[in-house]
């Protein structure tokens, strides 16, 4: 079984490139640009992608999550492909959402071009007459990820680097987490198992800001502040009973236990 990883030098990919390679499966991790069109990719898994840095590359976003996989699927040999959408795209939703809820956009949001370039690549993918497409929403991914703005490793990094956190969001405000390990063991069961075509990538309870930031101010005696203009940010509440079901899913990571590991492992490598 081969699979090709696009997308490899990001988070994700790179994570998924080492559990294929300590797991002894065959793949290939192509450089950016690289042609794929005159070789058999096998299972694709689609990691291309921005996440905090969109908002400076709008332009970057859509050819990342729309172009380059309309290209893809136009000219590449492959035997499934596997899209990594977000999350995200509940964010105008309320309550609990699963893979069949509706979602909505606003053209006032600048969160939503996100959001529609994601919907529109799934929407790509499952309407282009290829078959075996699946979709995968990954929630918020966390781990060793140092070279990202990404929530948590920004928050972890002022602590330690700084002394100190600002929070645009309340203390209240709450997110799903899911750790990048469950991650790519996920993504690699639904490439060559999955039986459904759009599946939530999330552990299935938020975690607030305030519980996060309790542990981060114990394990380093941070400062932390608020912003007056802090706004209140709740996510709905993802369900995951799909890779439940199909993949017997359970987390193997809980972002609380996981925060003073993230903190060590931080120190250590900014003390290097």
């Amino acid at each position: 079984m081969n699979f090709t990883v696009l997308g490899a030098s990001g988070f994700v990919g790179s994570n998924l490139v080492s559990m294929l390679k300590k797991s002894n499966i065959s793949y290939f991790a192509p450089k950016r640009d690289e042609n794929l069109t005159n070789r058999k990719n096998g299972n694709i898994i689609y990691c291309i992608g921005l996440t905090a840095d969109f908002r400076e590359k709008p332009f970057e976003t859509i050819e990342a999550h729309v172009c380059k996989l309309k290209q893809i699927l136009e000219e590449c040999e492959f035997d499934s492909l596997t899209y990594l959408s977000s999350t995200r795209v509940y964010s105008h939703n309320v309550g609990s959402v699963n893979e069949n809820s509706l979602v909505s956009l606003s053209i006032t949001d600048p969160f939503d071009l996100f959001n529609s370039s994601k919907l529109t690549g799934e929407l790509l993918a499952l309407n282009c007459g290829k078959k075996k497409i699946k979709i995968a929403r990954l929630s918020n991914v966390y781990g060793y990820d140092f070279e990202s703005k990404n929530f948590i490793t920004s928050i972890v990094t002022d602590a330690v680097t700084k002394g100190k956190i600002v929070l645009r969001t309340t203390p209240d405000s709450a997110k799903d987490y899911i750790g990048v390990d469950d991650v790519v063991n996920l993504l690699y069961k639904i490439s060559i198992e999955g039986k459904e075509s759009v599946y939530n990538v999330a552990s299935g309870f938020n975690t607030s800001n305030d519980e996060i930031l309790k542990v981060i101010q114990n394990e380093t005696g941070c400062k932390i502040e608020y912003l007056q203009t802090a706004e209140r940010n709740i996510f709905p509440e993802i369900q995951v009973n799909r890779i439940k079901d199909e993949f017997g899913f359970s987390s193997s990571s809980n972002l609380l236990q996981n925060i003073p590991k993230i903190i060590k492992k931080l120190k250590q490598t900014t003390l290097k």
